[in-house]
């Protein structure tokens, strides 16, 4: 990402979750501790099955009387009504305002330059109006802008930022491991903690409880953690998602994610991996990316 790249990112929807009740039900449901949330601190996190298993991720922003929840646009619909089941009799407003608001993303450094920012994950400040926020997963991805669509452009012009084609963000996010299109292909496949989520700042173990804590709290404290969703590149052949993954004749995994930004869900226990080796699908050889958050 260079310095003065401004990328709009299309597929990304807006929900807006109100009400004096907002706070408490989003935090009997959600991974992470709406507590860390303030007007200068925005959290990542993501709503699971009872059983842990993945459903819907999003980053979590205050923002006047309420919160926005920015959520890959092509899962807006299901995590609405998701949550509007939740609701039950909770004095909460839940509004879809994808059509309104648009999201966008700057360079760290850039961001940097703006007075008060500081290099923290989910540091959040306001450009006139509107959060601006250090990505709460990886820094490395840079600021998101969430903004008025009919003042994006005005935005772009006073900032002196040139609009870029958005591969390149995704393209940086897929090296840093970080799933941002079609994930709703991992519904119900994965369990929350096998995506990485508290490397990616996700989850927090000490709050009280939420929907999939259990299993989730039981996978992190018995350590039988022994997959992990990671990033691959093909390097010959053609992929397609639920292959098998393979290291000779051992089966290790299999491809989830199997667009231009590919992820396979691998078997990984105690960091012992080889990312030097290619693996074998059916019709394909692909290499594992090692993340920056992986610590061996």
């Amino acid at each position: 990402m260079n310095m003065d790249d401004f990328y709009t990112l299309e597929d990304r929807g807006i929900l807006y979750v109100s009400g004096s009740d907002a706070k408490d039900f989003l935090q009997n449901v959600i991974t992470n501790n709406i507590d860390k949330i303030n007007d200068k601190s925005s959290i990542f996190s993501s709503l699971l099955t009872p059983q842990g298993k993945y459903l819907f991720d999003f980053i979590i922003i205050k923002h006047k009387n309420g919160f926005f929840l920015d959520c890959e646009k092509n899962q807006i619909s299901d995590l609405f009504q998701k949550l509007s089941l939740y609701k039950l009799r909770s004095k909460v407003e839940i509004l879809n305002l994808s059509n309104e608001f648009v999201v966008a993303s700057i360079n760290k450094e850039k961001f940097l330059t703006f007075e008060n920012a500081e290099n923290k994950e989910g540091y959040t400040i306001k450009f006139r109006e509107d959060p601006l926020f250090l990505d709460p997963r990886n820094s490395q991805l840079g600021a998101r802008l969430i903004i008025n669509l009919e003042k994006l452009y005005l935005s772009i012009k006073k900032l002196n930022l040139k609009p870029s084609k958005s591969n390149k963000y995704y393209e940086l996010s897929h090296r840093l491991g970080i799933p941002q299109v079609e994930c709703s292909i991992m519904q119900n496949k994965i369990f929350g903690i096998e995506c990485n989520f508290e490397e990616l700042n996700g989850i927090d173990f000490k709050k009280g409880c939420y929907v999939g804590q259990e299993n989730t709290a039981r996978i992190k404290l018995k350590n039988k953690l022994s997959k992990r969703l990671l990033p691959f590149k093909v390097i010959e052949g053609k992929i397609e998602i639920n292959d098998d993954i393979y290291l000779k004749d051992e089966k290790l995994g299999k491809i989830l994610i199997g667009n231009i930004y590919p992820f396979g869900l691998i078997k990984f226990k105690n960091n012992d991996f080889d990312f030097s080796l290619n693996y074998k699908c059916k019709e394909a050889i692909i290499k594992f990316y090692k993340p920056d958050w992986l610590v061996n």
